[in-house]
Parts: structure tokens; sequence; C-alpha cells
């Protein structure tokens, strides 16, 4: 047995000495990739248990998928050798984007010239690979999005133009399951923006276990409103048009459908009279002619489960929950083996929880409990008739990984060390891929077993440890601040390297602040942490991010607070934080700044209007000002429609305290942003030209809502690191 590995002594080569000497630039943070983490990409757990691949790519161009054992590390077979695909089919060259095997793990769908659409979605051209012979079958003439294979192996399903088709892989041949799709219509095997965006779909089909049927989404959006963004691209800018229902306008009307691959017709499932409601996640149970269907009011707080037979259409209600502010929809929705039980998380008792139901039935216990919220259900191993999921129980700044028996005994933390853990499990759970870091500390990637042994590590970041110990560095400090009623605020703190507390320092504060978000985390935080080391060590400031109320991991109660007032307690706690530091002996309140992006912008926005007197500027990138402006899906779960909460809207929305502004203000926006529109920006440059306010403001053209690539986050950090020195 390989003797066990602790995360710390990983990391001893890390520790910060008195002796580093290199200055942080801007380039190495945001040109160079001086500071990239790396991390292990392209996993993927194999059907045996035993074994996993991984996707490989060398500078020279080539690209390899490798089968691994678990136990030994050692490699075992290529499965997939791009080099070999380029010979075996004629091809100069072959490079592939992404893969996925059928259930046999002998054919895989490998995808190339992949286009990014929204969040989630994406279209590529699309081959079967058959792994024996590197021979390739093209699924499609275009590129294609979706493309899955059936449980048998017998055909693959895929979306073209709005309509869902599937393809014979024998008879190579395809067939439209779907006729009627219409961009800015309708769509069939897909969702819609405002869905794919706030329930974080993509694919809008899924097939059943034994490959005969495929359930499928069907939007009807003709009545939504459309969204045009000029696109400057040429002599004259075009216009792209789309479907984004802002709070109170209508939504897509949805059907879900059953497509029988035997009989080749479909059928349309029985949702209810109501049109105006979400149906957020469509599953299989075990058994191939029930369909569960979740259905979500248009206030988001009432949940129901449907079950639907297949062969008729017909629905019945399973199970139904209420909660007097909105219920958040997830993916922790498991039916267990025997097909009468399932696993499903809920904030009944007041913070997140494993419940165990029958399907159709009562609860018939509460697997985890406890003043913790649990983060997400990872998976069920029917061999020991254990839960493993991941949760906030040793402290809400950091997420665990633990197994549970169902009936909630013999819980197991199977990361007890501190930091913010992920894992991947095999088929079995024999093993799993674990990941963990700390906020001072990069991620280290290990193979665990099932007892939670560190077999060996994949990846430890020893690079960029050593290079920790060459630049000004200064470890992030967490703490906590008081503020009304007993509550208290959890926080990060980065001070200069060579912190003097007799001098007077100015304070940046990182905000982001939305409904059930985080910042403050025991996690490594990237290219930001960096930029506010940087900011620190090389310019002075003392950086710090608070969670206010309404942030997660801390119970229904404190994230559901905020619920028809979104800004309004949140801005409230950031103010209150940055007065609260600026009582501190070591910082000047007269040089206060904040900054944050796009809830953050928001936030940003709000505290330097509000909280004029406390700030002295703030940065805001990609804000919303005004809720109205914003999709429905999101700002209705937290603001019902805009006729019923007229007040809630308008008081605590920062285009409307415009008349507030005193401090410096800089508005960055990307004018191609599908998510959070120019228009906020705009909209809030109109109502300060109104008011005579001074303002700055940097627009990027064409740039989403990350405003990215190229040059582009190198710009706009300078800009944004010039701003800070010259106004804090």
């Amino acid at each position: 047995m390989i003797k066990k590995l602790t995360f710390a002594s990983f990391f001893i080569i890390i520790s910060i000495t008195l002796f580093a000497q290199k200055s942080i630039t801007l380039e190495d943070i945001w040109k160079n990739g001086t500071f990239a983490a790396k991390g292990v990409y392209g996993f993927v757990p194999l059907k045996d248990g035993k074994t996993y691949c991984r996707k490989i790519s060398t500078k020279t161009g080539g690209q390899f998928v490798v089968k691994y054992s678990y136990e030994t590390g050692n490699a075992v077979d290529t499965l997939i050798h791009n080099g070999k695909i380029a010979k075996s089919n004629g091809l100069a060259t072959f490079q592939f984007d992404g893969f996925q095997f059928n259930s046999s793990e002998t054919q895989a769908i490998v995808t190339n010239e992949t286009e990014q659409i929204y969040r989630h979605s994406s279209a590529s051209k699309t081959y079967i690979l058959d792994i024996a012979t590197n021979k390739l079958i093209s699924v499609a003439d275009q590129k294609i999005m979706y493309p899955a294979f059936d449980p048998a192996g017998k055909w693959v399903a895929y979306v073209f133009e709005n309509n869902l088709f599937v393809k014979d892989l024998k008879k190579n041949k395809s067939k439209a399951i779907t006729k009627d799709g219409k961009r800015n219509a309708i769509i069939n095997g897909a969702v819609d923006w405002v869905y794919e965006e706030e329930f974080s779909m993509s694919s809008g089909f899924k097939w059943n276990d034994d490959g005969s049927a495929i359930a499928y989404y069907r939007f009807d959006e003709t009545n939504v409103p459309e969204f045009s963004m000029n696109m400057y691209e040429g002599l004259y800018p075009t216009n792209y048009t789309f479907k984004y229902p802002k709070a109170g306008e209508p939504n897509s009307k949805v059907d879900v459908f059953v497509y029988s691959v035997k009989g080749g017709k479909s059928k349309k499932m029985i949702t209810g009279s109501e049109k105006d409601q979400y149906l957020p996640r469509i599953k299989w149970t075990k058994n191939n002619a029930l369909l569960s269907i979740q259905r979500l009011n248009r206030l988001q707080n009432k949940w129901e489960l449907l079950l639907a037979d297949t062969k008729t259409g017909n629905t019945r209600v399973a199970f139904e929950e209420t909660d007097k502010y909105y219920i958040d929809i997830t993916d922790d929705l498991e039916f267990l083996p025997g097909g009468e039980l399932m696993l499903l998380t809920s904030e009944r008792d007041g913070y997140r929880h494993i419940y165990l139901h029958k399907v159709e039935g009562p609860e018939i216990m509460q697997t985890t409990k406890g003043n913790w919220d649990v983060a997400d259900i990872l998976g069920y191993n029917e061999a020991t008739k254990q839960v493993y999921y991941s949760g906030f129980e040793a402290s809400s700044l950091e997420k665990h990984i633990y197994k549970i028996d169902l009936d909630g005994k013999n819980k197991t933390d199977l990361t007890p060390s501190p930091g913010m853990h992920s894992a991947s499990f095999s088929a079995d759970f024999s093993f799993y891929l674990h990941t963990v870091s700390t906020i001072n500390t990069p991620s280290v990637t290990s193979i665990f077993n099932g007892t939670g042994t560190n077999l060996r590590v994949l990846e430890v970041n020893n690079a960029l440890g050593l290079k920790m110990q060459d630049y000004k560095v200064s470890l992030a400090e967490f703490g906590q601040l008081p503020i009304e009623n007993n509550i208290k605020l959890n926080y990060w703190m980065i001070k200069p390297k060579d912190f003097d507390p007799a001098k007077k320092y100015p304070l940046l504060m990182f905000v982001y602040g939305g409904p059930g978000s985080q910042q403050v985390l025991n996690a490594w935080g990237g290219s930001n942490y960096w930029w506010h080391q940087m900011l620190a060590n090389e310019k002075g400031f003392i950086v710090v991010c608070v969670d206010n109320r309404g942030t997660g991991a801390r119970g229904a109660e404190f994230k559901k607070m905020t619920y028809k007032q979104l800004g309004k307690y949140e801005s409230d706690d950031q103010i209150s934080a940055a007065m609260y530091f600026g009582s501190q002996n070591y910082i000047d309140a007269t040089r206060i700044g904040i900054w944050g992006w796009s809830y953050g912008g928001f936030m940003s926005s709000t505290c330097l209007t509000k909280g004029a007197d406390v700030f002295k500027a703030a940065i805001a990138v990609a804000p919303v000002t005004n809720w109205r402006f914003y999709d429905n899906i999101y700002t209705e779960r937290y603001m019902q429609l805009p006729k019923d909460n007229t007040d809630g809207y308008d008081l605590n929305s920062p285009i409307n305290m415009v008349d507030k502004l005193k401090g410096k203000y800089l508005l960055v926006h990307g004018t191609g942003d599908d998510n959070v529109h120019f228009q906020n920006s705009v909209e809030m440059v109109e109502k300060m030209v109104e008011q005579n306010k001074a303002f700055q403001s940097a627009y990027y053209p064409n740039k989403s809502h990350g405003i990215s690539g190229g040059n582009t986050r190198l710009h706009l950090f300078t800009l944004m690191t010039n701003f800070l020195l010259e106004n804090l």
C-alpha cells in the first residue's frame, strides 16, 4: 500500500519566504499565463469501475485518449489516437475537441470545429469513431448540437436547426423526429436562452435506459420579445436578434414529448392547462415507460414532481413542495435501483439536506441533518446502500466529500483536510478523482480509493508553488465581522507583505453577493487572487471580500432574506463592512473603494450611490443597473413580477439612486453581452448625464459577459488598476 499523503505535505514548497523579490505584473497575470494553475482535464471514468481515461495533447498536435488503471496508475491502452484516425481515413491531419463513448466503449462520438453559442450550448462537426478500426462516419454534413448515443449504441440523436434527429448507425441514415423547428420561433430537442442560462440546461432530450424512447422538449417562443445587439464587424454593423424574456414578459410555451424509436411517432405528455409555468427538468425513472417531469410555477415557490406514463401521456403528481420564498432547481434527484425509492434534496427544515422518499409516496426518512447545507448528491452505491455527497458541515467556507448510509448512520468525511474538495467517482465507487485547494494554495488532483486513501497525485502544481516563493505574495486571512442581530459575516483579507499596523492603507473591497453565491471560500481564487496580491504587495492596498446576507452555505433564512428586495440588505452589509474596516487604525477611511462584476457590478454601483459617504470610488463591470432589464426566471425567482413588487424593483436599483452619487465611478461593459445587456450601462449613463454626474466608462466591442479574448483582459485590468491608483 502506498503511504497516505497529506494535503499539507505537498505545499511545504510554497511556504512564503522572506526573500521574495519579483514583482507581480499585469502581463504576468493576464497575458503570459505566468500564474496559471494546472488541472486534470478530459477525465472520464470507464464502465468497469477499475479504469479511467484522459485526453492528452502534445505541443506538436498529438491528441490521445489514454486508458489508465485506477489502482496502479499504469496506462492500459490508447483508445483514441488522432494520428491513426487521420491515416485510417486518408486525412492529412485530424484534431478533435471532445469525445464521448457508447455504453460498450467500442465507439466514440468525436467533435471538432466547435463554436460556442451561449453559456452551455455549442455546435460542432461530429463523427462516429470505431475504436478498433479508427474509421470515421460523419453524423451530418453541417455542425450539429448535443450528439448523444442511445444506451444500446444503435442510434445517435442530435439537434440541427431547431429540430431533433436520430441517426441509424447500422444503416448510416438520419431521420427527422421533428420538422417544425424555426429560429426565434420553435425549438425541438434543445432549450431557449433563459432556460439554458437560469436552469443550467443545454440539451433538451434524454434517452431512456433501453434506448427505446427519447423524451424531448418543444419550446414555442413565438411570443417572447426579441432583444437585438449590434455586432461591429465590417463596414455596416450586423444586427443579432434573439428571444430574451425580461422580468414580467412572456415566456416560451413549453411541452414535453416522448418519441418511440420502434413506432416512429411522438406522444405529448400532459403537463397541465397552465402554460405560464416552468418544466425545468425531465429524467427517466428506472421504468423505461415512466418519465419524471419537474414542474415549477412562475413565482417558483411551488415545485411538483410529475410522473408521466409515456404510452398514454397521462401524468400524476408524485410529490410537491412549497416555500414562502422560492425553490432552487437542482439535479439532486436520484431514482434508486428497484424503482420504488428516490433521493432528493430540500430546504424544508431550514437547511439543504438529503431525503429518502418513495417515488410515489411520502418521505421515508431524512438522511442528513444539522445546521449546515448539503451542496450536491454525487451518487448512490447500490452495493453498500450508501449516498455520496458534498457539503459544508465542516465549515461554511469549505466543501467536503462524504458518504452516508440511507438511514443517516455511518457518515464518513472522505476529505477531512482543510480546503475546497471535489470528487468524481468510478462506476462502482471503489475509486475517485479528488481535487482540493485552499485560498493560498492552488489545486492538487489525486486518485483516491473508496476508503479515502490517496493512491497517487496526478497534478500538484509544483511549478506554481515554486513561483509563489519568488514573488511578493502575502497570505490571505479569514475573519468574521459583526452586523445587526448578532449576525457575523465571513470575510477574507489580503494585507501587504510588509504590513505596518501604524500606517494607514487604502481599502479595496471585492464583491459579488448574489443569492446563494459565495466568494469567501477556502478555495484557490485564480487570476483575481493574483491581481489582488499585486494591488496589496505592489501598490499598497488592503483587499477585502465580504459575503453579505443572501449568500450561500448558511441555511435558507440567511440566503432567502433578500427576497423581494435584491440589493437592499446586501448593500447595507457591504456599507457596514466598509465602515467597520474604516474604523480600524490601519485603514484610511477616506480611501475606500469597491469593485464587482455582473451581480457584483450591481452591488458596487449600489454601494457608491447608497453609500456615497463611505465609498470614494467604485468599478462596475457588466452590471445590472435595473432589475427590470434582466431575464425573468432569475429576477422573478427573487423579486416576483414587476407589477406585484414595484418598490422592490425601483427602490434598490442604482439607476434610480444616481442623484446620490459622489465618488469616482468606472463603468465597463461588453457591447455583445447577451446576458446582462449593454442596455444596463447605456441607461445608467443616460441617468448620470441627466444628473450631471461625472463618471468614466469603457466599452468593449462585441465582447460577451466575460469580456475576454486576445489582449482584452490585460487592457481591462490595466484600466481598472490605473483607475484605483488615481482615485484611491
